[in-house]
Parts: structure tokens; sequence; C-alpha cells
């Protein structure tokens, strides 16, 4: 649950390359999630033993300079806003422009700290060009160069002093259920339906909620912590589709969250918003669970349930074994199953099995089906093992780790699901030497 760290700047600064640089190292460890890949602008990184997520904001916007003009404003008030520290990059090549001195002036106002980093300083005689940097009225800058990583260094080693600290987690700390979806697909009806009070104030206006609340909610024998992320504050209502900005705000609910509970509006569809946002969840280990709502303005008949559900796994892939659940806040048609779903979500992702059940079911299918071999050398798998962490992780161990490919990954995690109920929940499969 690390920090948020924004990236911004004008365009072609070389935001992308830094960001890039800061996430690949991580990257390569972690996303080895069969070969998905997607917009990057968002990515986890760490220094010194500190984690955090990092956010690009420049790759968002298309369109001539003048609309950026407008949007970087926004994209400045939105970092300010959503993240703990900012890293604001400038050219040395082209000296301070008139952009540069407006997001200063933004940021300058701010109360985060921001860290200004001069790119593409690669030789002494742009160290010395730097220095005009100054006057942006920042106490001090750092010279980088994102393309071969010189600075960076320095940067990192000031940036993580100024994160917050990880909290401990109580013990007693509930279980916390993230409402998260673009703006106006009824995450705030959904959980006023549920509450059955107005605790927010919605309007047919996106985004008059403000800010997250927690809701404590007990149903079912079960207590759990509610998070609005409809608490959005918007500022206009110009461009407010922009992908960035729903996705900004799903980054932190669903950071500190336990099972997301992606809620889109069925008469729009599932669309590349609502995937980067299922994605995300996807991406943070956290419990899913789909909720399509306004399910009754759908015109049905008796396949469409069925083919928009293939529809939406279709969208998912690879992670396909996710709980989708049709209904309407308004009618309040089945919005205790969407929350029974999550509550069996949740189970599931704190799910230990134990490693003699594990391996009695496991081995035999390996046996049955062993992973084929690779230039003549075969992969014998010896033991599996459930590792202590907060979602399910598994470790086999093997001789040729080395050897074994993503689609026999992918042939074991779908094993493991027939055989135990993962329903909703991403599981990490790792293989080892013994």
């Amino acid at each position: 649950m690390g920090s948020i760290v924004a990236i911004v700047g004008r365009p072609n600064v070389g935001k992308s390359t830094f960001f890039n640089r800061l996430i690949q190292r991580r990257e390569a460890i972690v996303d080895s999630v069969s070969g998905v890949t997607r917009d990057r602008h968002y990515g986890k990184s760490d220094w010194n033993g500190k984690e955090f997520s990092l956010i690009d904001t420049g790759g968002y916007v298309v369109g001539s300079d003048d609309i950026f003009e407008a949007e970087i404003d926004k994209q400045v008030e939105l970092a300010i806003d959503e993240a703990d520290a900012i890293i604001f990059m400038v050219d040395v090549e082209s000296g301070i422009t008139g952009m540069d001195e407006e997001v200063a002036q933004l940021l300058r106002r701010s109360e985060k700290p921001v860290f200004l980093a001069v790119n593409k300083v690669d030789n002494a005689n742009r160290v010395n060009d730097a220095v005009e940097f100054y006057g942006l009225g920042f106490e001090r800058y750092f010279p980088i160069s994102s393309i071969n990583g010189s600075g960076s260094g320095e940067l990192l080693d000031e940036l993580v002093k100024v994160l917050p600290d990880e909290p401990e987690k109580e013990e007693d700390e509930l279980p916390r259920f993230a409402v998260v979806g673009r703006p106006n697909a009824g995450k705030s009806s959904f959980i006023n339906a549920l509450i059955g009070e107005d605790r927010f104030v919605v309007t047919d206006i996106a985004g008059t909620t403000r800010d997250s609340i927690d809701t404590k909610y007990n149903r079912f024998g079960f207590e759990f912590n509610l998070v609005d992320t409809a608490g959005i504050r918007k500022k206009s209502k110009v461009k407010e589709d922009l992908e960035f900005y729903s996705v900004m705000r799903s980054v932190r609910a669903i950071e500190h969250c336990d099972v997301a509970i992606v809620v889109f509006d069925a008469t729009r569809g599932f669309d590349g918003q609502v995937q980067n946002i299922f994605w995300l969840a996807q991406r943070n280990n956290k419990g899913v669970v789909i909720l399509a709502n306004k399910w009754d303005l759908v015109d049905k008949d008796n396949q469409t349930t069925k083919e928009f559900e293939a529809h939406i796994r279709k969208q998912c892939e690879p992670f396909t074994d996710v709980p989708i659940v049709f209904m309407s806040a308004l009618t309040k048609q089945r919005i205790y199953k969407a929350i029974e779903t999550a509550v069996t979500v949740y189970k599931n992702r704190s799910r230990r099995i134990k490693t003699s059940l594990l391996n009695d079911t496991m081995l035999p299918i390996i046996q049955a089906f062993p992973p084929p071999s690779y230039k003549g050398k075969y992969v014998k798998i010896k033991f599996c093992t459930q590792l202590p962490t907060p979602h399910p992780c598994f470790a086999f161990f093997c001789n040729l780790p080395q050897y074994l490919k993503d689609p026999y990954k992918r042939f074991i995690e779908n094993k493991m699901r027939e055989n135990f109920d993962f329903h909703g929940v991403p599981i990490t499969i790792y293989f080892r030497k013994k």
C-alpha cells in the first residue's frame, strides 16, 4: 500500500521515458502476467525499500497544443489533489517555457512536496544550462537524463524521504470493499440502495459527492467497510471522460481495499475505461466483483445475460474467473447478491490451502499432464506450497523453472481454480528451483 507519486510536465520533456525507467526494473520482475501489455501510465516502483505507485500524467492527452494548455492545468491540479509527491519534469534543451512557468505556479501554491527534474542533462555544458531552472522558484532541482538514468538515484533518494511511512495495520481492521468505476456508473446509488438512507447527496450530475467516504456496514453477520470513490472533487465538467481521471481516482481506493467492486453502466457496455479499472484491481491482486448496473434498462431476451456475460469475460482475459452480477441500484434488484458475492470473494482471497491437500491434488494432475519438454530437457515438479502472503501465491518447486512457459502456467492456474475456489481472486504462481 505505497504512496502515489505523479509525474507532471508539458509534452515531450521525457516523462514517459523516465516513468518506464522507474517501473521497468520492477515490471521485469513482477509483470510476467501472460504477456498483457496495456497503456503504461500506472506502475509500481520501489527505492530503498519504499514502494510507491507511479502515475505518468503525460500519456493521456491527445490533441493540439492549445487543448493541452487547458488540459495540463487540470492534470496538475489532479496530481496535487491525489498524489503524495510530485515530480515536475522540464527539458534543459528548451529552457523555461511559458507552460513550465504556469505549472510551477500551480505547484508552488500547493502544499505537496515537488521535485523539479531537469531532463536531458547528459553532458557537462548542459549541467551549466540547467542553472536557469532556479528561475522556476523551487529551492533545488535535479539534473537527470531519463535516457541513460543518470541523476535519477539522487532524485529518488530525496523523494522517498518525504513519502509517508507505512501505517501499521491494526488487528481488528475490517475488510475494505471499494466501489469503483467511471463517473455516472451508479456507484453512489448502489451504496445508497444498500445503506437505505441518502448518506450521500446523489444528483444526476457526475461527481457531486465529495471525497471518498467509508461506511461501516453489517450484513449477513459480516462487518466491513464500504469505500465510495464517487468522491470526486470535480472542478469543472470539461472533458470529464478522460480516462486518466477515473483511473487516477481509482488507484488509491483500489490499493487500499481487499475487494474492488467494479460498477459499470450496462447500457454503455464494458468499455476501455472500465477495463482499465478492472485491470488495475487485478494488477494489485485484489478480489474483484463486476457489477453490471442499470440492467433494468437493457432490452433483454432469454439469451441476453449469457451473451453479455460472455462478452465481458472475453474482455477480461486471461483473468476470467470473476463473478459478474447483473443488478439495478434503482430498483434494488440483486443489490444484496452483489454484496454477498463480494463477501465470498473476500473469503476466497484469504483462503489457505493445506500443503498436503495442495500436493495431493496438484501432483497427480501434473503427473498426468507434465510440462512439455524443452530442447530435450524434462521439467519435474516435485512439491508445491502456498506462500504466507495477503493474497493467494503459490510456489511450485522444480528442477528447471526457466523452461516453464506461460501456457503451462495458465494450465496450472486453471487446474487450481477447478479444484479450489478462487473465484474473483487473482492468484500468483511462481516456479522455483528446489
